[in-house]
């Protein structure tokens, strides 16, 4: 699937909770308790996100010309976050995940649901994500 059509699917799942933002936090955490454990070896200082109040931890590679990540927090719905981003930007092309507006965020409005410190921490966790897909280009 490309970025768009997992962004569009994204948007129909929140829309089936309507305007219920405690289901859709409820969802956000059930995303974020189906993320894949990142390995230990993996939660080194190097890999944590700078600018999210929680500690998230974020490791990229690349594999066969697409980029996979793995990631973990130590916030439920910050976990939640970062599940739903590597659903979106994983196994995709470097361009493509540089190169991605991400409008379904502001779509199912996520970012004005968010605390200040929560919002500041969604714009750090792409900003990287996008950094490392970057530099694994």
């Amino acid at each position: 699937m490309t970025i768009n059509e997992i962004e569009n699917e994204i948007i129909e799942e929140f829309e089936i909770f309507g305007d219920d933002w405690e289901a859709k936090y409820e969802h956000l955490i059930d995303l974020g308790k189906s993320l894949p454990k990142i390995k230990d070896e993996l939660k080194i200082d190097e890999n944590i996100i700078k600018g999210c109040q929680s500690r998230v931890w974020l490791h990229a590679e690349s594999l066969n010309g697409k980029i996979a990540y793995t990631a973990d927090s130590d916030a439920i719905i910050t976990k939640g976050m970062v599940a739903l981003m590597i659903r979106v930007l994983s196994n995709q092309p470097a361009n493509e995940i540089v190169n991605a507006d991400l409008g379904f965020i502001k779509r199912i409005g996520l970012m004005e649901h968010l605390s200040p410190t929560r919002a500041n921490g969604l714009v750090s966790m792409i900003k990287k994500m996008k950094e490392e897909a970057f530099k694994l280009n």
